[in-house]
């Protein structure tokens, strides 16, 4: 029998080589099977992790504005083609805003500034991971490092913010643009803003109350206004455009990206079609999965490709949230957790690889006693 393990990691307590090292062990202890890994990513924290562990690459350090304008070491990958894959959650993301999470301060400026470092440092492509943000400014912090001037309507040049998007009254191009290829990949479909926008289905979880939420999201249509009128392009309704606080947006606005689903770019490099179509089955999961796993998410577009080839996924999980079960209309047959009660992060994080190890091992031995009554 040959397994196909293909998760996305379990965001703050494994990473993705960690989960496929879990469940290969599990399977490996208790039946006869061909394990294969493929550690995945769907643009958000891990992309360059399970890049460098599937093609290769260099990881580079330097040093960036954080969350909340701090300096901090940073990385990214540069490829053997000369692409230099960057996560906006490496020095933008959720878990360095730690206890003090605020859409409204924190910014994507290091962002921008890993870009100067990457194309300095002889990247001609960017791949830019859109995922796991702890912002709410349309990458205005990134254009602003890559030498956009905002003003407000006194002329006063400033680096706009989720809470200060509703002062921007003029866009000024950089002199010397990045002008090299650059693809964002994103984890998500939502437009700019709206009910379903960054700010309505994302900001709670960064720290926003409804009133926050409100005027984030308020930021947002000033700020597409404004890209609208001084940039001359739509970003509003683009699928996507949502993507980490409306970075989907600003990388489009700014840069020129193409937006492109995070896990498509991951599994064509990765060679999945081949692969799934030698597996007898494939296992998939990640940290907590719920209604947002069926837009974009590692595990959907695991399902979708294997639907392809005919060939049985399973999911194995950390918890189950609201809206889990809808998956499985894309052809996910089962789903397993290794977290079925809830408790706090604190007591999760103490016992995640155990938890996952014999959640592992229970799907294993439901699969040896299926193949032995055949």
């Amino acid at each position: 029998m040959k397994i196909l393990i293909a998760p996305d990691s379990f965001k703050g307590t494994l990473t993705a080589c960690e989960v496929c090292d879990i469940i290969g062990q599990a399977f490996n202890d208790t039946i006869n099977a061909e394990i294969i890994k493929l550690p995945a990513a769907d643009g958000g924290e891990g992309l360059c992790a399970c890049l460098k562990e599937i093609i290769g690459g260099e990881t580079v350090k330097a040093e960036v504005c954080g969350v909340f304008g701090e300096r901090m070491t940073a990385e990214y990958l540069m490829l053997n083609d000369k692409t230099a894959v960057i996560e906006t959650a490496s020095c933008a993301g959720l878990p360095l805003a730690g206890e003090n999470k605020n859409p409204e301060k924190a910014t994507t400026f290091g962002v921008g500034e890993l870009i100067i470092h990457a194309v300095n440092n002889g990247a001609e492509k960017i791949l830019l991971g859109l995922g796991g943000s702890a912002t709410n400014d349309c990458g205005f912090g990134m254009a602003s490092a890559l030498g956009y001037k905002f003003t407000d309507e006194n002329g006063n040049i400033f680096i706009p913010t989720g809470e200060t998007l509703h002062k921007l009254k003029h866009i000024t191009k950089p002199e010397n643009p990045i002008n090299i290829p650059v693809t964002a990949a994103c984890d998500v479909e939502n437009p700019l803003y709206g009910e379903n926008g960054a700010a309505y289905v994302f900001a709670p979880q960064k720290g926003a109350d409804a009133d926050m939420v409100k005027r984030l999201d308020n930021g947002l249509r000033h700020a597409s206004e404004i890209i609208s009128r001084y940039l001359n392009i739509s970003v509003s309704d683009m699928k996507g455009s949502g993507a980490a606080g409306g970075m989907g947006a600003g990388t489009v606005a700014f840069l020129d990206a193409q937006l492109k689903k995070g896990i498509d770019i991951l599994l064509d490099a990765a060679d999945f079609e081949r692969k799934a179509a030698d597996a007898d089955l494939i296992i998939t999961g990640e940290g907590r999965l719920d209604f947002q796993s069926v837009n974009g998410k590692v595990i959907s577009g695991i399902a979708k490709r294997a639907l392809k080839h005919g060939k049985p996924v399973i999911a194995i999980c950390g918890s189950r949230g609201e809206g889990a079960e809808e998956i499985m209309s894309l052809g996910v047959a089962k789903l397993y957790f290794s977290c079925t009660t809830e408790k706090p992060f604190s007591e999760i994080i103490k016992t995640c690889r155990e938890d996952l190890y014999n959640v592992s091992c229970r799907v294993a031995n439901e699969i040896l006693e299926k193949s032995n009554e055949i």
